[in-house]
């Protein structure tokens, strides 16, 4: 008789074809925990091996091809519904977290340190949990556009603002944070408000596969500006390229800045679920929020406890700048809105470019 498989070995088996998304099975337990995380590996795998170090339980992580983004773990997710092989969900955004919500696939559960983050941020049932964010900003090429007084200073530019037709930049909108935006403007500015921005937003502005395209090719001075996340920025930043930040939308009669946490999901009916509880409450905490505000990809914490400011604020705001004003967001409506608006982009933007 051949000797049964544990779920460790039953998973590497099962994914064998796709290794390249697999990290390697951190701490000494038998039993593992299976994480989805969709915030980049260099991010993500040295916090979930603190965890394994610490607790001295195991963790298995998958991550998300770049070229699917949050998609395809949570399309795996929804296809496991009945047999779940994901015990938690670390996703980089929150639209799809709300999205396994409204399915019924995720678990609710309350962490010790939950009731401490801002409710904005976390699911009234529990089910979903916000931490370390990003937030959609505007990067500028200081080389093309010198003067301060000629940069851009809201997100709707980038389809009005004809000084930079053909100069400016977006990400396509129906995967990661720029779909989570495309949805809250759907949501609170209306349907047809939304749909004429897409549309002249594509006549307006480059059109790129994502926002880590969009920073690059500002940096190399290919656009002179575009919109893209905090992280990606702060890459091109790294490089030494010339680039500055401005967190777009500020004047009082404006919205602000918008800000999207990662979420973390306990997803219904997994295995290892004890395991998964225990790690949301390592991460739930504003130490770990601390130590992603440091690190390279240079978050928001949400804690109001926590004692490190994002890098990117340290670099690009200056110290005497009034506190930045945040967009107040129903994410909730913006999933609700998701359905409309990414059949929607699909069909114009995405078909027809």
């Amino acid at each position: 008789m051949m000797p049964s498989l544990s779920r460790r070995d039953f998973l590497l088996a099962g994914t064998a074809l796709t290794t390249a998304t697999l990290g390697g099975c951190f701490g000494g337990s038998e039993a593992a925990a299976v994480v989805y995380a969709a915030l980049d590996r260099e991010f993500s795998d040295p916090i979930l091996q603190q965890f394994a170090a610490a607790s001295g339980k195991s963790v298995l992580p998958k991550y998300d091809l770049e070229s699917t983004k949050t998609v395809g773990l949570v399309t795996e997710i929804m296809q496991q519904a009945k047999h779940p092989r994901c015990d938690l969900f670390w996703n980089n955004e929150i639209l799809h977290s709300i999205r396994l919500e409204k399915a019924g696939l995720l678990e609710p559960y309350t962490p010790k340190r939950a009731a401490e983050f801002p409710a904005q941020y976390q699911a009234a049932n529990h089910t979903w949990h916000g931490f370390a964010a990003r937030a959609r900003v505007l990067i500028i090429n200081k080389k093309l556009i010198p003067a301060k007084s000629d940069y851009p200073t809201s997100f709707y530019q980038i389809a009005d603002d004809i000084r930079w037709q053909g100069k400016c930049g977006f990400a396509r909108p129906i995967f990661g944070t720029t779909a989570t935006q495309a949805a809250v403007l759907f949501a609170t500015a209306g349907e047809s408000f939304a749909k004429e921005f897409f549309l002249n937003a594509k006549k307006n502005a480059a059109m790129l596969s994502g926002n880590k395209q969009v920073a690059e090719a500002v940096g190399r001075g290919d656009l002179a500006w575009g919109l893209t996340d905090t992280d990606d920025a702060w890459v091109e930043h790294l490089r030494g390229r010339d680039i500055d930040i401005v967190f777009p939308d500020q004047d009082e009669n404006e919205e602000g800045t918008l800000l999207v946490p990662n979420t973390l999901c306990l997803i219904k009916n997994s295995p290892q679920q004890a395991i998964a509880k225990e790690l949301i409450d390592y991460l739930l905490t504003p130490e770990i929020e601390d130590q992603l505000a440091i690190g390279e990809s240079a978050q928001f914490p949400l804690h109001p406890a926590a004692k490190k400011k994002s890098l990117v604020l340290e670099k690009f705001l200056a110290a005497d700048a009034p506190p930045l004003k945040w967009q107040q967001v129903d994410f909730a409506a913006a999933a609700d809105a998701w359905q409309t608006a990414g059949e929607f982009l699909q069909r114009e933007l995405i078909d027809k470019q």
